[in-house]
C-alpha cells in the first residue's frame, strides 16, 4: 500500500515538483520515498512506500525491470506474487531477483508476459503507472473493483496523475474550476462517481480500466474523460462479463456452490494474510466481517478490532465481543465518546480531498486509527452486500415493484404522494407501536422516501435509483445542474432485476462510496486494508450462485451465513442490519447545530453560487422540527460547504 504520482511535462525532470507530489502523499507511505525521471522525454514518477512485503531497500520504488525497458510505480498488493515468481522461474526467467517484493514479481511478469497477460494472472488490489521506454508509452491501470484510487488529468498545462487529489492541487499553476456537474452528482449521491472528479480536467480512472497513451498524446487537455473502447482507454477486466457468465452458467447444486465458495474464500484469505508486518481484522459482529474472521482463524491466530460508542443507541461492540470470544481471537476493543467522534469532522475535507458525505466515514476513520495502534494491515468484510445480496433494498424493491406494477400509474402516483407526505416521525411511531422498527436507524425516513418514489417510478431501475439518490425525481438543489439520472440502464440479458441492482451497486456505489471511504480513512493513518470478499475468484463464484440461493426467507447473504454458521452459532449473528452509523442526525439538532447553521446560512449559500438556498433550508427546518429525517441530504450539503471552506 503506497502513494503514487507522476508528470508528463517538459518540467517533469524538475525533481522538486515530483518531491512536492510525493510529500503530499506521505501518509500513504511513511516508510520510504523515491523519484525517477527521464528529462529527455519529459516524464517522471514519484512514490511513497508503506512497507508491507519485503521491508528491505529491495522493494524501493519507482522500480525498473531487469531488462531496462519498464519503469513502475505501484500502489497495492499482489497476493499471489509468489506463484507469479515461481511461474517466471519455470518459464526460464534467468535474471537474479533483487528481493522478495510483490512489486518486483509484478514488474518482471510484465517484462515476460506483457501487461494485460500479467494483470489477468494477478490476485490483488492496485493502482499503477508504467512507462514503456521502448514504445515511449505511459500506462495507468486500476484494479478490478476499484479498491485503490487513481486520479489523472491536466494541471497548469501538465498531464499529471496521483493516488489522491492533494498531490495534484498543490502543483504550481493549479486553477482547475470546480465541476458543476460533479457537484450535482455529489448532492444526489454523497460521492462523485468515476470517471469524474470535483475538478474540471481531472478524472478518476474507472475500476478494471487501463489508460494507454504516448507522451505526445497527453500534451493537450481533454474536456471529457475518454470512454472505454476509445483509443486511449480500455477495460482489461469486466465485472459485467463475470455477472453475465454467472447468469448463463449457474451452479445449481447448493452443496457444490458452498464448497466452491468456501475454497475461493480460503484461497483469498490465505493470500491476503501474507505480510512481513502484523496483520489483523476488523470485526463488527455482522455476517461479512465475522465470516472473514472465522475463515482466517482456520489458518492462524487472529487479532480483531472493533469500536463502540458510549451512550449510542446502536452499539455493535458487544456483538463483536461475543463473536471474538467464541472464535478465540485476540480481541481489541475501544470505546469512543460522541465528542471524540465529532472531533473527526473538521478533518474530513483534508482526508477525502473532494466532497464525500457517507457519514460512516467517521467510525471508519476511528476503527482504522484504533487498529493502527497494533497492526499495519487489517482485513475487512466490505463487498459482501453487493456480491451476495445483503442490502435491504434488494429485498424491498422487487417486492414493492411487483405490487406497484399491478396498479394504474395514476393510482400509484396518488398513493405515493399521499402516503409519502406522512412525516418520518409518524412512521417511526407506528412501527414502534407495531413492534417492527427494532434497531434500524432512519426507519421512518426510509419508508417515507420509498413511498414517495413509488409514485414516480416507471420501472424497477428507477425505483432502485430512488434508494440511492437523495433528490430522486426532484430538481437538484445545485444551481445549473438540472435533473439528471444518477446512472444509466443496465443490460445483463436475462438477469433477474435484483441481480441487475446488485451489479449496478458493485460498479458505482461500491467503488465510489464504500471503497473510497475505506481507502482514505485507512491511508490517513498509514494502515493497509484488504478485502477478501472482493477477490476476483470469489466474485466469479458468487456470480454463479443463483439469486434464490443468495436471498431466502427475506434474508440476504445466505451462502455466507451458511459458511459462517459452521463456525459461529446463528444466535450470535442474527439481528436486523443497521450499518456502521453514528447519530449525525441528532448531532445536527444538538451539538453540531451551530456549526451546521453557519455553513447553511442563507447568505452564504447564495453567495457561494452552488446551492439554491430554498430547498436546502426547507429540509433543514423540517429536520430541526423533527417533521422529517433529512440527515443524508443535509450531510451532503454540509460536507460540500466544509470542503469549499477548507
Amino acid at each position: 500500500m503506497c502513494g503514487i504520482a507522476g508528470l508528463v511535462s517538459p518540467d517533469a525532470a524538475d525533481d522538486s515538483l515530483l518531491r512536492l507530489m510525493a510529500g503530499r502523499l506521505a501518509h500513504r507511505g511513511p516508510d520510504d520515498r523515491g523519484i525517477w525521471s527521464d528529462p529527455e522525454l519529459g516524464i517522471g514518477f514519484a512514490h511513497r512506500r508503506l512497507a508491507i512485503v519485503d521491508l528491505s531497500p529491495a522493494g524501493h520504488q519507482p522500480m525498473e525491470s531487469l531488462d531496462g525497458r519498464w519503469v513502475l510505480t505501484f500502489n497495492g498488493e499482489i497476493y499471489n506474487h509468489s506463484e507469479l515468481r515461481a511461474e517466471l522461474v519455470r518459464g526460464g526467467h534467468t535474471g537474479a531477483f533483487r528481493g522478495q517484493s510483490d512489486t518486483e514479481s509484478l514488474l518482471e511478469g510484465i517484462a515476460r508476459w506483457g501487461l494485460e497477460a500479467t494483470l489477468a494472472r494477478c490476485a490483488g488490489m492496485f493502482a499503477l503507472a508504467l512507462w514503456d521506454r521502448r514504445e515511449r508509452r505511459l500506462f495507468l491501470v486500476r484494479d478490478r473493483f476499484g479498491e485503490k484510487p487513481l486520479y489523472y488529468g491536466w494541471v497548469g498545462g501538465r498531464f499529471a496523475f496521483a493516488s489522491e487529489l492533494k498531490a495534484l492541487t498543490w502543483l504550481p499553476g493549479f486553477n482547475n474550476a470546480v465541476s458543476r456537474r460533479a457537484v450535482g452528482q455529489f448532492a444526489r449521491l454523497g460521492y462523485i462517481p468515476a470517471p469524474h472528479s470535483i475538478y474540471e480536467h481531472i478524472y478518476k480512472l474507472e475500476p478494471g480500466c487501463l489508460l494507454s497513451a504516448t507522451s505526445e498524446a497527453l500534451r493537450a487537455p481533454m474536456d471529457a474523460p475518454p470512454a472505454a473502447g476509445d483509443s486511449m482507454l480500455r477495460r482489461w477486466w469486466s465485472y459485467r462479463d463475470i455477472v453475465a457468465q454467472g447468469v448463463r452458467e449457474p451452479i445449481d447444486d447448493e452443496v457444490e456452490a458452498l464448497e466452491r465458495l468456501e475454497a475461493a474464500l480460503h484461497d483469498s484469505i490465505r493470500g491476503q494474510a501474507m505480510a512481513d508486518v502484523p496483520v489483523g481484522a476488523f470485526l463488527s459482529g455482522g455476517v461479512d466481517s465475522s465470516t472473514v474472521v472465522a475463515l482466517y482463524r482456520e489458518h492462524s491466530p487472529v487479532r480483531t478490532f472493533t469500536i463502540g460508542f458510549e451512550g449510542a443507541a446502536f452499539d455493535e461492540a458487544p456483538y463483536a465481543r461475543a463473536v471474538a470470544a467464541h472464535l478465540g481471537t485476540e480481541h481489541h476493543e475501544a470505546y469512543v465518546t460522541a465528542a471524540e467522534a465529532r472531533e473527526v469532522i473538521p478533518m474530513l475535507p483534508g482526508i477525502y480531498d473532494e466532497p464525500f458525505a457517507d457519514s460512516s466515514q467517521i467510525p471508519t476513520y476511528l476503527i482504522c486509527r484504533h487498529a493502527r495502534e497494533s497492526v499495519k494491515v487489517a482485513l475487512s468484510g466490505d463487498g459482501g452486500d453487493e456480491l451476495f445480496g445483503g442490502y435491504n433494498r434488494y429485498l424491498a424493491a422487487p417486492r414493492l415493484w411487483q405490487r406497484l406494477n399491478r396498479l394504474p400509474a395514476s393510482v400509484r402516483a396518488a398513493a405515493g404522494a399521499s402516503l409519502g407526505s406522512v412525516p418520518a416521525g409518524a412512521w417511526n411511531m407506528a412501527a414502534d407501536l407495531a413492534g417492527r422498527r427494532s434497531r434500524q436507524p432512519h426507519f421512518g425516513a426510509k419508508i417515507r422516501k420509498t413511498l414517495r418514489a413509488m409514485g414516480r417510478a416507471r420501472g424497477i431501475d428507477e425505483l432502485h435509483e430512488s434508494f440511492v439518490d437523495e433528490w430522486h425525481g426532484e430538481e437538484s438543489p445545485v444551481r445549473g445542474s438540472g435533473l439528471e439520472n444518477a446512472f444509466g440502464p443496465v443490460d445483463l440479458g436475462r438477469a433477474p432485476d435484483t441481480v441487475r441492482m446488485m451489479y449496478r451497486d458493485a460498479v458505482t456505489y461500491l467503488p465510489g462510496d464504500i471503497l473510497a471511504k475505506l481507502d482514505r480513512a485507512a491511508m490517513a493513518v498509514s494502515l493497509e486494508t484488504r478485502l477478501p470478499l472482493l477477490d476476483h475468484r470469489v466474485a466469479a463464484v458468487a456470480a454463479q450462485v443463483p439469486l434464490g440461493m443468495k436471498i431466502g426467507g427475506g434474508v440476504g447473504k445466505q451462502p455466507l451465513r451458511k459458511l459462517l454458521f459452521r463456525h459461529v452459532p446463528p444466535s450470535l449473528i442474527e439481528r436486523p442490519k443497521t450499518g456502521f452509523a453514528v447519530p449525525v442526525g441528532e448531532w445536527l439538532r444538538g451539538p453540531l447545530r451551530s456549526w451546521a447553521e453557519e455553513l447553511l446560512d442563507e447568505k452564504r449559500l447564495r453567495e457561494g453560487g452552488w446551492f439554491d438556498p430554498a430547498p436546502v433550508l426547507a429540509r433543514w427546518q423540517a429536520h430541526l422540527a423533527r417533521r422529517d429525517d433529512w440527515t443524508a441530504s443535509l450531510w451532503f450539503v454540509l460536507m460540500f460547504q466544509a470542503w469549499a471552506a477548507n
